[in-house]
């Protein structure tokens, strides 16, 4: 018996040995925060795997954990480029353009579809990347600029096939109270965040069923985080988000992988000009009914522009968390179905998920501090007297 369990035990540790070091090897390659997370939650496992159990089982389980790792960085292994297609919206500015970019010098035939063709971000597009980037006329909210597009993709790629598709156009609107966000910028921002998004998949899925390759969408964290003031914008993502995850059931048949997005706060320019927040303020204030004009009043609905500055403090200036994710999104035999880049973005989206609501609120509110005003009924000393 004790020759066998020292026989058996050698073994083990050999075993061990041989695929820890394979995994340091491949951890070497793989510069992602979650291969090192990985790798420690392996060595905690192991470490109480030896001081709990016995030797031989703790070897045992320590090898399989070891192999358990093995596969796991294996279908973290990138595909080659070879110049696969991908089309990518939104490419005017903000993620949109620094992915089309990025994509570029790693190799990849880059469709950009941009808002504006003749626009300052398409032109900046066309003079510095390569001639392997096509700038494509695609406002997805126009079902004539997405058959063209299609057709165009079709023409340039023809049998080499589109790779991946990355729905990244979106909108913010104004941000404030649900109450008062008018259901012309409602619609607005579920015709581009959502309905987009769904009609640009519907077009070109039939391109990425024939190479089995990605669809990836940018969704936000937003979309699983209650956040006040977006009302409109996070049920648009939220929408997107469930949208990918059935989606990725159904298309695993076809060999389609299905990823998105759910990043923090990024510095873009997804809250629009100036002159877009004069409209939309506009718009919001004549939309008000009497009551409402009376229970919030003018004052409080200017407040909000305040919005604008803590986004711009708040906001993470680097990109490129996104621009990784995305890249393993399209690139890794085994991408992840959700990723969330930006700082406490994951930690966010658990305790929203698992945490009991009156904990998230008082913390949620707690965290964002920034006053913007109170509505002119609550400012009230005596409101809530006339309230009960």
């Amino acid at each position: 018996m004790g020759t066998f369990f020292s026989e058996t035990g050698w073994l083990c540790l050999t075993v061990t040995a041989v695929l820890g070091a394979v995994i340091l090897c491949k951890l070497k390659k793989n510069h992602r925060q979650e291969g090192r997370k990985m790798v420690c939650l392996a060595g905690l496992w192991g470490g109480a795997c030896l001081l709990s159990l016995s030797l031989f089982w703790g070897l045992i389980l320590f090898s399989l954990s070891c192999f358990l790792m093995y596969a796991y960085f294996s279908g973290q292994e990138f595909l080659p480029v070879d110049q696969k297609a991908v089309l990518i919206t939104g490419g005017d500015s903000g993620i949109g353009h620094a992915l089309s970019k990025y994509l570029d010098k790693l190799g990849f035939t880059v469709f950009a579809g941009v808002l504006d063709e003749k626009g300052s971000g398409a032109e900046e597009l066309r003079r510095t990347c390569s001639k392997h980037l096509s700038v494509l006329q695609l406002d997805i909210t126009n079902s004539q600029q997405i058959r063209d597009a299609h057709s165009k993709v079709m023409e340039k790629v023809q049998n080499r096939g589109l790779w991946a598709v990355v729905n990244n156009a979106g909108i913010l609107g104004f941000p404030i109270d649900g109450e008062l966000i008018p259901m012309t910028q409602y619609k607005r921002c579920m015709a581009v965040n959502f309905f987009g998004a769904v009609e640009v998949t519907k077009a070109f899925l039939p391109l990425l069923r024939k190479s089995k390759g990605r669809l990836v969408n940018i969704s936000s964290m937003a979309g699983g985080v209650p956040m006040e003031k977006m009302a409109a914008y996070s049920s648009t993502k939220a929408a997107l988000t469930m949208f990918s995850a059935v989606m990725r059931k159904e298309l695993s048949k076809w060999g389609v992988k299905v990823s998105v997005i759910q990043p923090g706060s990024f510095q873009t320019n997804i809250a629009g000009t100036s002159d877009l927040w004069d409209k939309l303020e506009k718009n919001i204030l004549d939309d008000l009914t009497p009551n409402l004009q009376e229970d919030y009043g003018q004052d409080y609905i200017l407040k909000q522009r305040s919005f604008l500055k803590f986004m711009s403090n708040s906001s993470e200036p680097d990109v490129s968390p996104v621009l990784l994710d995305v890249q393993h999104a399209i690139s890794a035999k085994s991408p992840y179905a959700f990723y969330t880049p930006g700082k406490m973005s994951f930690l966010w989206l658990c305790f929203a998920s698992f945490s009991p609501t009156v904990l998230f609120d008082y913390f949620s509110k707690s965290s964002h501090s920034f006053t913007r005003g109170m509505p002119r009924a609550l400012s009230k000393a005596n409101w809530k007297n006339e309230a009960m």
